[in-house]
């Protein structure tokens, strides 16, 4: 008896894999040679014409294209950098243009000597008489309405005296006025507090010192 142990099972394993190798050459259902693959149809005629009429078509345009490339490629890169341009433009231009298109603070302006004279006689008159919030109140009125004469482009129909004293192109002094005026005339308007002598001094006291304290400077006027 073989026990498949040891080299006593080398020569029949040999055998098994002899004998199996002929009896599978030997099957006729199995295809061992090359199979001659049937040859492809040609094209028909028509379709082989119209290839070639297309190439015909096409020859000249690629020939143009392989000529003018070199320059049609600076161009598109051209387009390219324009485009670049135009959406940085239209991202920082309109801040940049607002900003050079802002007028520049004008120092050391102030209302006409006269106007200004006339303006505190006509209030003193209504702070005699005990009218102290007619009086400051008509202070800011012509004030503001100085400014919008001189500099229209700061003044619109909704702005506010509070607004005007934060204007970084009005002149410090004018904006220290306004500060001061539009503070008291805010409590008469909105707290409903009857304003008294001090207020009144206080605001005309701020509007003289603006007003009047160009004297010295020739009194340049606010509407030039």
């Amino acid at each position: 008896m073989t026990t498949g142990k040891g080299n006593d099972a080398l020569p029949a394993r040999s055998e098994n894999f002899a004998q199996a190798w002929q009896d599978m050459r030997a099957d006729e259902t199995i295809q061992y040679t090359e199979v001659a693959m049937p040859e492809e149809a040609p094209p028909p005629d028509w379709l082989v014409q119209f290839m070639e009429w297309l190439a015909d078509v096409l020859a000249p345009v690629g020939r143009f294209f392989v000529y003018i490339w070199p320059v049609l490629s600076w161009v598109l890169i051209g387009l390219a950098v324009a485009l670049l341009a135009y959406l940085i433009w239209r991202t920082v231009g309109p801040d940049l243009q607002a900003k050079r298109s802002r007028p520049e603070p004008v120092d050391d302006w102030a209302p006409n000597q006269h106007e200004a004279l006339a303006l505190l006689e006509e209030a003193d008159r209504l702070a005699a008489a005990g009218q102290f919030d007619e009086a400051t109140h008509l202070l800011l009125k012509r004030s503001v309405g100085q400014i919008a004469q001189a500099r229209p482009d700061l003044v619109e129909p909704s702005s506010t005296a509070r607004e005007l004293s934060a204007e970084p192109r009005i002149p410090e002094g004018a904006r220290t006025a306004f500060s001061v005026i539009a503070g008291r005339v805010e409590r008469s308007l909105f707290a409903l507090t009857t304003l008294s002598s001090d207020d009144w001094q206080a605001a005309r006291d701020a509007y003289a010192d603006f007003a009047l304290a160009q004297k010295s400077l020739g009194n340049r006027a606010l509407a030039g």
